[in-house]
Order: C-alpha cells, then structure tokens, then sequence
C-alpha cells in the first residue's frame, strides 16, 4: 500500500517527537500507538503502516540529538497552521456510534447490568458509556440496574466501587435499581413459566445434569408432570438443599447451540445477600433475570458484550414462551489491554495472594486504578468512543488511552525537576561571584512553560545541584545549561563513597546558548520521594514479577506541597500523580 504524503509527514514527526523525548531513540511501539491517537482511521491498516513506521524510525534513530531538533522544529505545525488545525481535529475526532435499528427518538431505553461481584473495570466503563451515549443520542432513559442475584460472591463494597465509578466517568442513569428487589415477581414468572410447559426441576446429580447436556439425553425428570414439577419448586424454598434441585429450561437437548441444552433457571444458594440477608435461598441465573428484567423495565436495545451472543437464542425463547416483549440485542466487543487482564478470575488470586495491592492496584485496569494512576475521566469517555461500536476484538495497547489522556492534562500539569537516585551525581559549582543574586538566593521558575495561570515556584538555591549522571558522564569539559537557571560547563566527575557521583562544575553566564539542557534540584531544596511506575501485569499470559517498579528520587520541595490526586510532570520522566505524603504514582510518559 503507497502511504500518503500527509501520512508520511505525520509518522515522520511524531518518530522525531518522540526521539527528542527519549534521548535521541524512538521507539516503534509509541510512535504506532500515537498514530492510532491522532488518526483511528488509519487502525484498520496499521499492520500495513508497520513497515514504514520501522524505517522511519530507523532513518530519525540514526540522526544526532541536535539534527533530530532541528528536523522536528522545522515540521512542527506552529499555533495558527492548518496543519495544526487538522490535527487537533483528528485528535478530538472519534467515531460517531451507528444508528440504532428501530430505534424512535425519545423512546430509546438502554441499560447497564453489572453485577456487584468486583470493582468495576475498563470493560464496564465501555458499556456503561456506550449505553448511556445511546439513550442521551435519542433522548431516551438510560437505567443502571444490579444484576445482584448470586450472593455468595457479591458484596456491598461492590455496590458502591461501581456507583462510585459512575460518578467518577460522570456517567448519570436515570433510574437506579436491584434485581433483587423484583425477587417475588420473578417468582411468579418461574411458576408461569412451569404453568407453560417451559421449565422443569431437576432434581439429578450435577455431574449427571453435566453429562447429560453434553451428550445431548433429555433428563428423567423433564418427562413429570406440570403438578410433579410444581410441587417440586415449591420444595426449592424450603427443603431441598443446595445442589439438590435445579429450574432448568425446556429447551433442545440435541441444539447444536449447547446453551439450548436445558440451561439452569434458578438455583438454591444458601448464602447471604448483601442487601436482603437471608431472606431468599433460590435465585435465578442471569439468562433468566436478564431476559425478564429488560422486558419489565422497558429496555427497548440491551447491549452487552458479544460473549454472550449465543445465549441470545435462550434470551427470546424465554420470552417467547412467557409471551413477553422483546428487546433488541445488540453486541459490542470487550475491552482490555495488553498485559492487564480485566477478568476477575485472574485479578482476585492476585489480590488473596498479595501480589497486588488491591483493587486499586495502579497495574490493573480497574477504574479505580486508572483514577489512581491519573487517567482522566474524560479521557476515558473520548478512549471509549474512538473505538466505535463494533463486534471487532478490540485490545488497543494502553498507549493510545496514554496519549489522549496526554492531551488533556499537558497543557494543566505543572513542570517540576526531579534526580533518580539511581541516575544521581552531586555537582559542586564554582565560580559563583558574591554579588551574584542567585548565589546563596532563590530563582523564580514558571510552572508551566505556556500556562501563565499555573503560576510560578520559588526554588533556594546556592552552589550545589543533584543533576542526572547520564546527563553529565559525557559531557566533561563541555558546556550545559541548567535549564531556567544557568550555564555551566562540567570540570570532572568522580565516584562518591555517597552512593551517588560527585562532580565539579564552572559557572559561565546566564545567557541562554544552544548546549546541553539538563533539569536539576538544588540541594537546599530537596526532598526525597518515591515515584512508583506500573508495566504490565501480566507478560505471555503469566504473571510478571516486574510488574512495579519503584523509583527513588529527589525532587524540588514543591513537589512534597502539591496535593494528594495533583497531577505534575516530572521534567524528562513522565507525567505522575501525587498518591500520597512523597509517593507519586507514574500516569506515562
């Protein structure tokens, strides 16, 4: 495929961009994960673009520092450009949802359905956005609804982390209600369902029921009698026990869609429910409650992920044979990322065994995580519906949420300096006359280089700087310039019995020159924090021990002032979130 001009130009600056960022070395994965951000209609060909992202790439990684500088500044788009413009639009710009079949303006009704058995998740925040932009999109009503009939894994902790999720995303149904509260009319929905020669109780062994749907052999019990099979759901709510009997639907044993196979409809559970204690010991399945739910609740399109597409057919049949409205079923894909599994199946043994710190954790995918780690709630909402409505898997990297959040927070987070102790050398710098009024004093830096409303920092200074090793090992005898502050040129640098560099400097003017710029902290104004940084949780479907990494640092002491949940960038090592008293939480770069 011939790529563009405009394209071309596109890989080429956001290679170079990203270049300058990272000390002279692009890298192939962020600059394919910006490209989807700034254009999602180029995602369906990116495998195509991959090849010429690499030799771009390659062609940007070969030029000097100084070169990759000057060639970005000579592409930039500039304030006022109409390459400018186009970008911004492209990067505001995000896939219009399809119509909705059938659908009448302001009689549209959608639904969100989680159940309250885990924090909510990146998946969730899809579908509750998605449904919620349908019903405001046709001036319906949007009705967020419990599906809170398992008690033995439900919570009310999880109640409210989803309620709080709703808020965070500024998510607003019009209607909040529990299916546990519906309990009695499901009931009578179970009896007319047996009244109709629809279901039947089971009262056979699990692993026979098991067996048995495998192979296709309709149950012994299937064949009694409407008062056989009556009396037996009526024995459900007080003497059969727990795996004793089962309301399973009478469907097609020999479907070759096996959740036709006569599925469960309700089950005894002796547990109790968060809300309504013990007062209830048989509880539908979701194939059940579902079904009836959306149909009472005048849901006229449920939209769920497309996992459950083949419970669809058990979905109308049930309704169906209660003679009641259907709804619409649509399918979207799921959505998680690379490395951070969503399913609670993984997430849960990880929380039991300490491996994550909750579910909160800045490594999973959870909202509250996201929230933690400083993605932004509109961030989300614009992530969510760049992807569309489409049945496609959708496993974007995180890069792409990274930079749209990117976007919204640059322009709002101030710019601090900050050394990695690992990364650090303490320079000693002469030269400094008496007179001079940043010797021994103070220096004013803006705290942001375009935001003049952020304000501006007072920073002590005096002689002494931590400024990062790497920075400096190579530029001995050389002309730097401490970034707003002054210029230097590096005298020698020498091991340290302090675990860090010593090194010596000369004092050479104020005058901004084209050198070396390097962040520094003074040592007046120095504060010690740890920044933690999450990678992905999980590597080839395993477990990845490096998952955290935890940086030490020093930091300017405006830094140890801002607030918790404050979001600051942190000069030349990513944008971060303050998480508590000297503990930052790494957003991305």
């Amino acid at each position: 495929m011939a790529v563009e001009e405009d394209t071309l130009l596109l890989i080429r600056r956001l290679a170079l961009r990203n270049a300058v960022e990272h000390d002279g070395k692009a890298m192939v994965d962020k600059v394919t994960a910006k490209l989807i951000a700034v254009r999602p209609d180029l995602r369906g060909n990116i495998k195509v673009l991959i090849p010429t992202i690499r030799a771009v790439v390659d062609e940007v990684n070969r030029l000097s520092r100084d070169e990759q500088r000057s060639s970005l500044e000579a592409i930039e788009p500039r304030v006022g450009d109409a390459g400018a413009a186009v970008e911004a639009m492209a990067e505001h710009r995000y896939h219009n949802l399809p119509q909705l079949p059938d659908a009448v303006m302001g009689r549209v009704v959608t639904r969100f359905p989680p159940e309250p058995n885990g924090y909510p998740h990146i998946g969730h925040a899809k579908a509750m956005i998605i449904d919620e932009e349908y019903a405001r999109m046709y001036k319906g009503r949007f009705i967020l609804r419990f599906d809170d009939t398992n008690p033995a894994k439900e919570k009310r902790e999880y109640y409210d982390a989803i309620m709080d999720g709703l808020r965070w995303l500024n998510v607003k149904p019009d209607l909040i209600k529990n299916t546990s509260d519906d309990m009695e009319l499901l009931y009578s929905y179970a009896e007319r369902l047996i009244e109709v020669d629809g279901a039947y109780v089971c009262t056979c062994k699990p692993d026979t029921i098991k067996r048995n749907r495998a192979s296709g052999i309709e149950c012994v019990c299937r064949s009694l009698s409407r008062e056989e099979h009556m009396e037996r759901w009526h024995k459900m709510f007080n003497e059969y026990r727990a795996n004793q009997a089962i309301l399973r639907f009478k469907g097609d044993m020999r479907s070759s869609n096996t959740v036709m196979r006569d599925p469960t409809l309700f089950r005894i559970i002796e547990h109790e429910h968060p809300l309504k204690g013990y007062r209830y010991r048989v509880w539908p399945t979701y194939d059940f409650a579902a079904s009836i739910e959306d149909s009472i609740d005048g849901v006229t399109h449920a939209l769920r992920s497309k996992e459950y597409e083949l419970r669809n057919e058990l979905y109308y049949a049930i309704l169906d044979r209660l003679g009641l409205r259907k709804p619409i079923v649509l399918e979207f894909s799921r959505l998680e990322f690379e490395g951070m599994p969503v399913s609670k199946r993984k997430i849960a043994p990880l929380i039991e065994k300490g491996l994550v710190k909750g579910w909160d954790d800045p490594r999973l995918p959870t909202l509250a995580a996201l929230r933690r780690r400083g993605i932004q709630p509109e961030a989300i909402r614009e992530f969510v519906l760049s992807l569309g409505f489409t049945k496609a898997d959708t496993k974007p990297p995180f890069e792409v949420l990274e930079a749209i959040n990117r976007r919204i927070i640059d322009a709002s987070a101030p710019r601090l300096f900050m050394v990695r102790l690992d990364d650090c050398a303490r320079v000693k710098v002469h030269g400094l006359a008496d007179d001079m009024p940043l010797d021994g004093s103070a220096v004013v830096i803006r705290n942001h280089p375009t935001n003049k409303a952020l304000g501006s920092r007072v920073i002590k200074v005096r002689d002494e700087f931590y400024l990062p090793l790497s920075d400096i090992i190579d530029a001995v005898g050389r002309e730097i310039r401490l970034i707003d502050l002054y210029n230097v040129v590096i005298e020698r640098v020498e091991p340290s019995e302090g675990g860090y560099a010593s090194a010596h400097a000369t004092f050479t003017g104020y005058e901004v020159k084209d050198v070396k710029k390097v962040q520094w902290v003074s040592v007046d104004d120095a504060v010690q924090i740890r920044v933690l940084v999450p990678r992905h949780l999980y590597v080839d479907d395993a477990y990845n021990p490096k998952s955290l990494e935890v940086v030490d640092a020093y930091a300017e002491s405006y830094a140890s002032r801002m607030d918790v949940g404050s979001i600051m960038q942190f000069v030349r090592f990513g944008f971060c979130r303050a998480d508590a008293d000297g503990i930052f939480i790494m957003s991305h770069k």
